[in-house]
Order: structure tokens, then sequence, then C-alpha cells
């Protein structure tokens, strides 16, 4: 079964209902919820998300979305070893770098992103969610 990180702006997409990409979010997390392959996200997206999402809705309805959103992924850890990855890296995006570097000492297939450009030097293949909707279909 297919190992996919995805990061915070996908989470978010689909948790916030963003206009122009919660369909493919959507479509992405029912083939996990079918147990059609193995999301995973960093633990610092998750961290993130809470934020973002406490910010329009009250504390107690951000944790409860997340609640249930947790049952379609397995959160990674942050470590030293991804942190030390990280800073001394050359990712722009310090954010970016964690995930990277997350997917990489998780041993994750593919990472799940709409932020393309800033994974460019990757040495596993990063998609959008919808690209890799239209792959698998």
């Amino acid at each position: 079964m297919e190992r996919l990180l995805v990061d915070t702006n996908i989470v978010i997409d689909l948790l916030a209902k963003r206009n122009d990409f919660f369909l493919e979010a959507q479509e992405l997390f029912t083939l996990a919820d079918r147990k059609e392959l193995k999301l995973f996200v960093s633990s610092l997206t998750f961290a993130n998300t809470y934020y973002i999402l406490s910010q329009k809705l009250k504390v107690k309805e951000a944790r409860k979305i997340l609640r249930k959103f947790k049952v379609l992924v397995e959160v990674l850890p942050m470590d030293d070893k991804i942190i030390d990855l990280s800073l001394d890296s050359d990712f722009k995006d310090f954010e970016d770098a964690i995930q990277y570097y997350t997917a990489i000492e998780n041993e994750i297939d593919i990472i799940l992103t709409r932020n393309l450009k800033d994974f460019k030097t990757s040495k596993i293949p990063v998609l959008t969610a919808k690209n890799y909707v239209e792959i698998r279909k």
C-alpha cells in the first residue's frame, strides 16, 4: 500500500473547505477512508492546522474537526534528526524542509502538496492531490 505524506496546505484545503481545492482533497481522503492508501501527516501539520482552524472557529469546534480527521491519517513525530536535517538543508521554507525530512525519515513513497516548486530537489516524488487522484483513475 502506498504511503503518502500530506502537506499542511492540502489538509487545510479539506478541513477549511477551500473553494478551489476542496474537491481534490476530498477525493484523496476518501481513498484513505476506503483503505486504498495510507496517509501520513507530520506533527507540525497537525499543530499548524489546529492554529489555522482555531482562528476561524471556536476552539472546541477546531478540536472536534481534528479528532474526526485523525482517523484518516497517521501523525508522524518530529525529532532532533528531522530538525537538524531541516536546519542544514537548502530549503528556503523551513516548514517545507520539516515536511520533506519527515517523509524521508519515515520512508514515505510520495509527498502531496500544492507547493511543488519548493520541493524541486526532492529525492521522492512530489505531486499535487489533484495529480495523484488523476493518476489513480
